[in-house]
Formats: structure tokens, sequence, C-alpha cells
């Protein structure tokens, strides 16, 4: 087994063969990889919950028609004129039951939100856990539409407003008006569902700020392949489908994917990376857990149970279980592969069995973190926002990185 093993023990992987109906398990994904759930070791400061008093005007509301809202820390020192802005992640809705199910949560609304937030890995304050973007000012944008910000539009029956687009807008504004509009340098991240969002809407994010500011976008984990199961279905192509038709999110798609490809390709992030114009970096594990039991090989594509020890940990997996995810494998670097030719971007594909990076603070920048070519994740995404060295990172197939954090589930139920 690889080293640093991380055991998570939720119920995550309960009810999971509803998946394909986006219930609890599409809903909660950050319940498990999200930065509340787990910290990863850090000692970030905990920041307040700030809602936006200006969204309700502009119909920017979460799913229950509640205000959205932000947690921004300060930067200062040599940072106060930069801004870290975080998009947080946390699954999506697909159909109307399941968001209703999400509006009477956290990520449906503002009234169950945490007031407070710790601040850990890439948003850390301190210089220890996070060594260069610690003193810049930190947002976490907090996510409670369930359409990684690219809805427009409602259901009135089911008190339901899909306004993703205005929230995104609407927060945007309001980080402006709080200084962001001065920014020397910008930084937009996300993780997940987050970093889905980062891809989607990074070129809107460079239009905010003059031509001489450096803007650059971070996605983590956020590469959902367009991949086919292990019963031959196409279980994410089936659910972003949902997304894009429920919540209204073509009109919100970059145009340089829509004018080419249909709404439910372009919620894909591996067909719009390829004409990002703003320089981005791509963090992602070769074997992400989330798509291996969501996407991969779902309960619902397994109702012989084939996949249940490989699903949830990978030292379980038989020879052909693992030639199926080396396939996997394959189609995430391919996927990334002619972006990655480009100068002006970064990419760090580690071959761990893990879903999100960047914001766990042992994955990110501790003594044991995992590296690619000696470098920690927090080193590599640090020397290309910068400037200072090599970009591209791309480990060899698994089993032979042993500085993995992967994670191991008890249980499938």
């Amino acid at each position: 087994m690889a080293a640093h093993v991380v055991a998570v023990i939720l119920a995550f992987l309960a009810g999971a063969s509803a998946a394909a109906h986006g219930s609890e398990p599409w809903l909660n994904e950050t319940q498990v990889y999200g930065t509340n759930a787990n910290s990863g070791g850090g000692n970030g400061v905990f920041v307040g919950l700030t809602l936006i008093q200006s969204a309700a005007a502009k119909g920017a509301v979460c799913l229950d028609g509640s205000l959205p809202g932000y947690h921004l820390h300060r930067g200062f020192g040599s940072g106060a004129n930069s801004w870290l802005v975080n998009l947080e992640g946390g699954g999506w809705c697909n159909d109307v039951r399941s968001c209703v199910f999400r509006k009477g949560s956290r990520r449906g609304s503002s009234n169950h939100m945490e007031r407070q937030l710790q601040f850990t890995g890439i948003m850390s304050n301190r210089p220890e856990e996070n060594p260069d973007f610690y003193n810049w000012n930190r947002v976490k944008v907090r996510y409670c539409d369930g359409g990684s910000f690219t809805g427009d539009g409602s259901n009135a029956a089911a008190g339901l407003y899909f306004r993703g687009q205005r929230i995104w807008q609407a927060a945007m504004d309001d980080l402006m008006a709080q200084g962001m509009r001065y920014a020397n340098q910008a930084l937009l991240s996300g993780c997940s569902a987050g970093g889905v969002s980062t891809i989607l809407h990074c070129d809107e994010f460079r239009g905010l700020f003059p031509s001489n500011t450096r803007v650059k976008c971070l996605a983590d984990a956020g590469m959902f392949l367009d991949t086919v199961d292990v019963s031959g279905r196409r279980e994410m192509r089936s659910f972003f489908s949902g997304i894009v038709r429920l919540q209204g999110s073509g009109r919100s798609l970059p145009r340089s994917c829509t004018s080419r490809m249909d709404k439910t390709s372009c919620f894909f992030p591996q067909n719009v990376v390829p004409n990002i114009q703003t320089p981005t970096f791509i963090l992602n594990t070769a074997y992400d857990v989330w798509q291996l039991q969501q996407s991969v090989a779902p309960r619902t594509a397994d109702p012989q149970g084939l996949w249940s020890k490989c699903r949830t940990d990978h030292t379980l997996c038989n020879s052909n279980q693992l030639q199926f995810l080396q396939g996997f494998r394959n189609e995430m670097l391919d996927a990334v592969r002619g972006f990655s030719g480009s100068n002006q971007n970064g990419v760090f594909i580690n071959s761990c069995f893990a879903h999100c990076q960047s914001e766990r603070q042992d994955t990110w920048y501790a003594n044991n973190s995992p590296r690619l070519g000696n470098k920690r994740i927090a080193e590599a995404v640090g020397d290309w926002y910068f400037g200072r060295g090599g970009t591209k990172y791309t480990d060899c197939a698994y089993p032979c990185d042993n500085t993995c954090h992967n994670l191991v589930f008890k249980g499938d139920h």
C-alpha cells in the first residue's frame, strides 16, 4: 500500500447507487474532500461569512432564494494588492428532487452555511503552510446553486432558483468594490465542482482586470471526463446533461466551446480547456477517486458488486480492474495533452487515488506532501504562477509513486 494512507470513514458511500439521480453522494462530495470536512492538519485562520446584500436586487440568490456569500481574509504587506478567489466545490443537482433536497443544506442555502470556515492549504495565512499566497487577500465564494455557478432560471412550483451565473457576477462585483479592482495580480481557483467552475469562468475572471494585471487560474480535481463506465454507459454525460437542461446553463458556458459543440459537452472541462486564453494550471490525480466511485464504476453500473472492494481501496483492485483504471489514466493524460503544450499553462498530474489536493494542508505543503520532480504541489503552482521554472509534471503509472496520500474508504454500503 502507498505511503501516508488517509482513511476516510464517512457516509459518502451510503446511497451511492442513487448517484445517477442526483441524490446525496453527488450533493455531499465535499463532506469527504472539501476543506471544511478535514483541513488535512492545517492551522489556518477561521474566517467569517459575509452575505452579499446587493445580490437580491440582481436576482442572484441561492437555490432557496437566500443571499449568497463569501469568506474574505484580508491580505497584508507585499500581498495587500494580490487576490486569490477560491470557488467552493460540492457536487451538483440535476433534477427537481435533488435540488429540493439540496436547498435544505449549506450547498443550497446560506441559512445553513457555517458562519466561519478554516482557511488551510492554498488558503492558509501562514507562510510555513502556504509560502506564496499566505499574505494575499484570500476569498472563498460559497457554492449554493448546484450548477457550478452557471445556471440562469427557476422552477416556481418547487421554489427553486437556478441563479449560479448571477451569483458569480454579484460576488465578483462585490469583491471588486472591496478593493479587488486595484489588484496587481489575481488567481482564480477551486476544487472538484469548484474546479469545473474555475475552468468555465476563467476567461471571465481575466476580463475583470486591466491587461497589465497578472491573472491566472488553478483548477484542482476539476477534470471530470466524458468517460465510459464499467457497464459501457456514460454516467457523467447523462448527469451533466440534466444539470444543463434543468438549470439553463447553456447560456453561461464559454462560447468558444458552444460555438462548435453541444451544451452538455461544454460542461466537460476537457472540451473547454483547449480554448482557454488565460494561463491555467490543471492539478489532478490520474486516478480520481470521486470519478472512480461515481462515474467509472458507480454501483448502478456494477449490480453484482464486482467493483465494491476496488471502489473503496485501490489495493484491492484485481489486474483487470487496474487495467481499466490505467485506461482512465490514459484518457486523463489525453485530455490535457494539447492544453499542456502551451508555454503559459501548467499541469501536475500525479498517480494517486485522491481528489482535491490544494485546500488540504497535508497535500498542498507539508513535509510529507506528494511530490513530482521533487516539487510539492504548492511549489509547482508557485513556480508556474510567478514564472520561476518548470511548469509541467506528469507522474508515471500506478504503483510507482510512494509520496501519495491515497484515500481509502471503510465499507461500501
